[in-house]
């Protein structure tokens, strides 16, 4: 029989050691509670940080998204007084349907602003959609400028602008469908060239010419179209001439005269000298143009690079050369083979040297420039020396040729240049 104070004692010890043993779990428990504790704030500082910044996205998001959306309300209501008057705005979802999704099939060709997509309406009409980079500040600003000036001009011999698109991100302008497409298609491909008769080809630099008389004297606003060129003039289904692209237009004031700019827009080869080299346009300029335009109408051949390579000097200056030596015929393309008539041929030739003669001051205007191609009784003053670019300041021969970007076969309506690259000999 056991001693009750051996009883006690063991009672005692196990007291003691269950709560020595509950302390010792108490202890654990607390030092798990401080660990998990500790373990869990990072959590709870990412998933704060995550937040945070995906709230700050979505603020950012929604900001760029109101802005952007602004841009777009403030450049529909800027279009919403021409619509009202004069053109219509049509909506994105049939431009879509009318160009197959701007498929590579209805491509037409592109230029400094961007592609050009034919297209069919529900009705049937044909049209041809321009369609502007909306990143491109340049494409905006050939935008507006198109939308300002051509919604205002009607002639037979300028190209028929049908509407505009603002949506979401893009920019058109829809236009009169043209099946020839451009003159230089015609005239600088050697298959094409030969469907050009002299009959046609005097009615073409007719037509260009009243269209730019249009454009200068008759047309409200007046115009400075800066980039004509035969990329720049379409062929109806007639082969009647319209002059486009009005990306580089300027409206000029009748009792301004001249207009200095610091930056040089346009082509090499059809740019006149006081404007490439010194930033100086007026109507006077696009003379000048229209004069190289001429030239190469009656030559067949481009006034760019190529033609420098191969003869030397430009085709202006062959052009001269020949005038002086009586010799005419030879500058004459020989797709023609001689079926042409001589006075009006060299009437126009007569013409063309007037329009490219090196002072502005001494260029005809556009009125007396179609008077002397239609009348047989006005007799042209004696053309003086066309400018010769021979002479290169900072460029080579070679990299002036490829600065001339009337070579590619890529219609571009802006060809920045330097106006200190070229100086007359």
């Amino acid at each position: 029989m056991k001693d009750p104070e051996e009883d006690e004692s063991v009672a005692g010890s196990s007291s003691s050691y269950r709560f020595r043993h509950r302390g010792l779990m108490d202890t654990n428990t607390a030092t798990d509670s401080g660990h998990s504790s500790h373990d869990g704030m990072p959590i709870m500082v990412s998933i704060l940080v995550v937040v945070i910044v995906c709230t700050l996205l979505y603020c950012v998001y929604c900001w760029r998204w109101r802005k952007r959306n602004a841009v777009r309300r403030a450049q529909v209501r800027s279009l919403r007084p021409l619509s009202s008057s004069d053109l219509p705005i049509m909506d994105l979802s049939s431009i879509y349907e009318a160009t197959n999704h701007f498929s590579k099939e209805n491509k037409l060709g592109e230029g400094g602003f961007g592609p050009v997509y034919r297209g069919v309406l529900g009705g049937g009409a044909e049209i041809a959609v321009k369609r502007l980079s909306a990143r491109s500040r340049q494409g905006a600003a050939e935008f507006r400028n198109e939308v300002e000036l051509i919604a205002k001009l009607q002639h037979r011999n300028l190209v028929r602008l049908l509407g505009c698109c603002v949506e979401r991100d893009e920019k058109m302008l829809i236009y009169e469908y043209l099946p020839n497409r451009s003159l230089d298609a015609f005239l600088f491909g050697s298959r094409k060239s030969a469907q050009l008769d002299w009959k046609m080809r005097r009615s073409i630099i007719l037509g260009i010419a009243r269209g730019l008389l249009y454009l200068h004297e008759d047309s409200c606003p007046k115009v400075i179209h800066r980039d004509l060129k035969a990329s720049n003039v379409l062929l109806d289904n007639k082969m009647n001439p319209k002059i486009s692209d009005f990306g580089m237009a300027k409206i000029f004031e009748e009792e301004g005269n001249e207009v200095n700019t610091d930056h040089v827009v346009g082509t090499y080869g059809y740019m006149a000298p006081e404007y490439a080299m010194e930033g100086v346009f007026s109507v006077k300029s696009d003379v000048f143009s229209l004069g190289v335009l001429m030239l190469e109408i009656l030559s067949g051949q481009r006034n760019g690079a190529m033609y420098l390579q191969d003869h030397h000097q430009t085709l202006i200056q062959d052009a001269w050369k020949l005038w002086r030596e009586d010799k005419a015929a030879e500058f004459m393309d020989p797709s023609l083979g001689g079926s042409y008539s001589r006075e009006e041929a060299w009437r126009c030739f007569h013409v063309g040297l007037l329009c490219v003669q090196e002072s502005p001051e001494h260029r005809p205007t556009m009125s007396n420039v179609v008077l002397m191609l239609i009348s047989d009784q006005m007799q042209p003053p004696e053309p003086a020396q066309p400018p010769l670019f021979t002479k290169l300041k900072k460029v080579s021969e070679s990299e002036f040729s490829l600065a001339m970007k009337t070579e590619t076969t890529k219609t571009q309506s802006v060809n920045d240049v330097s106006i200190t690259m070229i100086d007359p000999r």
